[in-house]
């Protein structure tokens, strides 16, 4: 069987490396990154989604995948959602536990989107992946975003606690990556390279 070919714009080495590893089963898809600075359009997720991907494919003239993951609080009816890449830099795991102090609930839900396009031009399409949890203090290596402070639902283990086929079989990025795993199995992406 042919391996297929695609370009993931990213430059997170983390991403890079589990979007390889979850793509890696079933359908074998070959993934080359390049890393391109796109101003991010303030919105929803889907309409952050689109237009990154839909830029992305202008800029290398040809298919590609992005990513964007949001953690979302429900005390905060979905926010800081698209926008929680800021929210760590600048508050840090500490910053989101005391984001929730004195409200009634730490529920939260990991929301990562995927998005395809097929070249320039071209309409991306959506898939995305959702794991519900809560925000706890943080546990674990604090060497990937907020994974020490998610702590998935019917777990005792935070993202960060977990082994990389743990969290890989139940993320959010892994339900995302399942969906356009399906359905890059049934296109013709051999001439995007």
């Amino acid at each position: 069987m042919t391996s297929k070919r695609l370009t993931f714009v990213t430059g997170n080495a983390n991403k890079l490396k589990e979007t390889k590893y979850i793509l890696s089963q079933g359908t074998p898809i070959e993934i080359d990154s390049q890393d391109l600075e796109i101003p991010e359009l303030q919105g929803t997720t889907q309409e952050v989604a689109l237009a990154k991907c839909r830029r992305a494919a202008e800029l290398i003239g040809k298919a590609c995948i992005t990513e964007d993951t949001a953690l979302c609080f429900k005390a905060f009816n979905g926010l800081p959602g698209p926008y929680i890449k800021h929210f760590m830099k600048n508050l840090g795991h500490e910053g989101l536990n005391n984001l929730l102090v004195g409200f009634p609930t730490t529920e939260a839900w990991a929301l990562c989107t995927f998005a395809y396009c097929s070249g320039p031009g071209a309409e991306p399409i959506l898939f995305e992946g959702r794991t519900d949890g809560s925000i706890v203090p943080a546990r674990g290596p604090p060497t990937f975003g907020w994974d020490a402070v998610f702590q998935p639902e019917g777990f005792d283990k935070t993202y960060a606690e977990m082994t990389k086929e743990e969290k890989n079989d139940i993320s959010h990025r892994f339900r995302a990556l399942d969906k356009l795993r399906a359905y890059l199995a049934t296109c013709d992406i051999a001439d995007t390279y």
